[in-house]
């Protein structure tokens, strides 16, 4: 079971930047989860919120700020007894660092809000620069968007993200449209939901796992990858069940 770092190291570190994905991968681990939007200029810059406000110390809607503008905001808002300041990094930029790291990347497109022109061809093209094609996975609550990195790169793995309840039967939905997984809530799993992703091949990973017991369940449940804020914690418990079933 993998263990993907939501949006970095978030449970200690200003999420989504490049102090919280360094941090993730000296925790060990095995990929980091993203999120992206583009700039009143047309960046693709990582953040989760259409808005700065909770996360810098800026106001208003990443759309209305320009790449210049944006980086001078302070991502670590929230952390402020860990750092001074942190900005908003460009895909770029992190791409170009994730090239020199052995993990993957779950990329997810924030379209669900505000449909950002040309998100998909410009993220597709970032990635493809650096060579990260087979190290990537694309996922979205807007599915549109998973259709439109398929059409622009058919080799691409992709996720369906899915929020609320959950969605009955999400192995043959995924399948049907030529998704390699499913990324629900662990809120919203049972047994049911696993077989039916199983009987199609297709794989889960789940958000955003921060309880053990949860960490459990997936385990035994054989999930593909856990996205959880604290990296270190679940990779701990990865290795010890693997040593105990040796």
């Amino acid at each position: 079971m993998k263990v993907i770092a939501h949006r970095g190291y978030s449970g200690k570190y200003p999420e989504n930047t490049m102090l919280s994905f360094q941090k993730a991968v000296e925790a060990g681990c095995d990929g980091i989860e993203l999120d992206v939007q583009t700039t009143k200029d047309g960046v693709v810059v990582v953040i989760h919120d259409e808005r700065v406000d909770r996360t810098t110390d800026g106001e208003g809607f990443v759309k209305d700020y320009t790449f210049e503008e944006i980086r001078k905001l302070n991502a670590a808002k929230l952390f402020p007894h860990v750092t001074d300041f942190e900005p908003i990094p460009s895909l770029e930029e992190y791409c170009a660092w994730m090239a020199q790291n052995n993990i993957f990347t779950n990329i997810e497109i924030k379209t669900g809000v505000y449909y950002y022109e040309d998100v998909e061809k410009k993220t597709v093209e970032i990635v493809k620069k650096y060579g990260l094609e087979d190290r990537i996975i694309y996922s979205s609550f807007n599915h549109m968007s998973l259709e439109k990195v398929k059409r622009l790169l058919p080799e691409a793995s992709c996720g369906a993200l899915i929020g609320g309840n959950g969605l009955g039967n999400a192995g043959y939905y995924c399948a049907s449209c030529g998704l390699e997984y499913y990324h629900p809530s662990y809120k919203t799993l049972n047994d049911q939901v696993i077989e039916n992703c199983k009987a199609h091949g297709v794989k889960l990973n789940v958000w955003t796992v921060n309880d053990m017991a949860e960490l459990e369940k997936l385990y035994a449940w054989d999930c593909c990858g856990v996205i959880t804020n604290f990296p270190q914690v679940c990779k701990a418990y990865v290795k010890f069940k693997e040593n105990e079933n040796r």
